[in-house]
Order: C-alpha cells, then structure tokens, then sequence
C-alpha cells in the first residue's frame, strides 16, 4: 500500500526549489517535473503538482 506524501504543493512552473521549510530542513535542492507533472522531494518526499492554468 503505498505512502501518502506529507505535504502537496501546488505550483504553476515546471522548476520548484524544495528546502524542507522551517527551522530543520534539508539543503535546497531545485526540481524539474517531467511530462507527469508532479515530481517528489528526495529529502522530506513533499509532492509538487503542477497547476492547470488556462491561457
């Protein structure tokens, strides 16, 4: 059964930085979504979707 992510983000470019937020972290580490959309934080496992924007 797989394992809920901790946190999902919501964001609108395909590069997220990801730094574990607040006080205990984890180094910043910049991410790039493929074709899937989403893409999972190697440190903390937050989940970053990328919005559907309509233009």
């Amino acid at each position: 059964m797989p394992i809920a992510p901790p946190e999902t983000v919501r964001v609108t470019e395909t590069t997220v930085a990801c730094d574990g937020g607040g006080a205990l972290g984890h180094p910043r580490v910049f991410l790039h979504m493929d074709d899937s959309g989403q893409v999972e934080c190697p440190y903390c496992d937050r989940l970053f979707v990328l919005e559907k924007t309509s233009n």
